[in-house]
């Protein structure tokens, strides 16, 4: 090696030493999709909130991304998130119910008739909210910096037979988060439910362990399931929450100055993140793309409320046993606020 390029690898060298101790604070985020911030509403918000905290604090906080799982399962990461291991992650509601089972609650199937009204209701903002955050701060420790969609409404993927009515579920092995809530309506429609962490979804897939799954446009895209799956069934049967957490105590510890930072900066980023959803569900990288390779029914109005009058009852009551007076009072609250954000459309 001449010394010309030692010299320069050497100045390199000291520049990324330099870059390193320039940063007081460094923020370790988390999540489970890619770190494209046009593949996935967590890559945008991740991406947007670096670009925020470390341009308005000239370099004094550094966020390190870590998509893709790296950092373990999404119930893991959320462990790591309250030992003060990592600061702050983006969970599914998968994830999130171990740690706070009551997020079942968002899945009644059918209870939201649009995905405006969805972005009314699941967001920090709202009168549900505020009062599902509080409850989640109260019982967990952690701090939500976040509340926003999923991605969409889910979707039905099968492999082997495409899903019109609620017949076509007999016998199907779907894939679900690991949420009771979610196997009592599989169950309840007439199919064996598969719950499966994230990372062993494609696979199983791929294998015949399970025959489909359930998940948003988006994800159902950048997880390139049609790779591995036939048929895609519009059902528009449920929308579940992504909660943004941070470690309290990380937070609490940081000035007047940086906390009005990271919470604005994540706040900004989340409006990004639920915007880049509804692009990508419309754009080349959503259902036109996966149109052009599955073959894609939409489930008629009619088939719908029979799905929906088959399942309810079965989620309902699941709350209600699991959760008691303290489930079905969070359920009829969110039950409410849909209610009440109907009456603006």
């Amino acid at each position: 090696m001449s010394l010309i390029r030692k010299a320069s690898f050497a100045i390199a060298g000291i520049c990324l030493a330099v870059q390193a101790q320039a940063a007081d604070i460094t923020i370790r985020l988390a999540h489970l999709n890619p770190e494209d911030p046009f593949a996935s509403h967590s890559g945008a918000m991740s991406a947007v909130f670096k670009s925020l905290v470390e341009s308005n604090s000239n370099g004094r906080i550094e966020v390190q991304l870590f998509p893709n799982g790296q950092l373990g399962k999404d119930n893991e990461v959320i462990d790591q998130v309250r030992s003060g291991l990592v600061e702050s992650t983006i969970s599914s509601s998968g994830g999130m119910a171990q740690h706070y089972p009551l997020v079942g609650v968002f899945d009644i199937p059918f209870a939201f008739p649009n995905i405006g009204v969805a972005s009314k209701v699941i967001t920090d903002d709202s009168t549900f909210g505020e009062t599902f955050i509080a409850d989640l701060e109260d019982k967990t420790g952690l701090e939500v910096l976040g509340l926003l969609d999923s991605g969409g409404f889910f979707a039905f993927t099968s492999g082997k037979a495409p899903i019109t009515s609620v017949a076509d579920m007999d016998g199907q092995r779907i894939r679900t988060m690991t949420l009771p809530t979610h196997e009592a309506m599989i169950s309840s429609l007439g199919g064996q439910p598969t719950p499966l962490p994230w990372a062993e979804v494609y696979t199983a897939l791929q294998t015949g362990v399970a025959d489909g799954q359930m998940n948003p446009v988006p994800i159902i895209a950048f997880a390139k399931f049609d790779e591995v799956q036939k048929y895609l069934s519009i059902t528009n049967h449920l929308i579940t929450p992504y909660i943004w957490t941070m470690n309290a105590d990380f937070l609490a510890g940081l000035s007047d100055e940086d906390q009005y930072l990271v919470k604005w900066a994540a706040d900004v980023a989340t409006d990004a993140g639920r915007s880049m959803s509804r692009v990508i569900e419309a754009s080349d990288k959503g259902l036109p793309a996966l149109a052009a390779k599955m073959d894609v029914n939409v489930v008629t109005a009619e088939e719908q409320a029979k799905f929906a009058q088959a399942a309810q009852p079965a989620v309902r009551a699941l709350i209600a046993e699991k959760f008691g007076d303290e489930g079905t009072a969070m359920l009829d609250a969110m039950l409410a606020s849909i209610d009440e954000e109907k009456t603006d459309f």
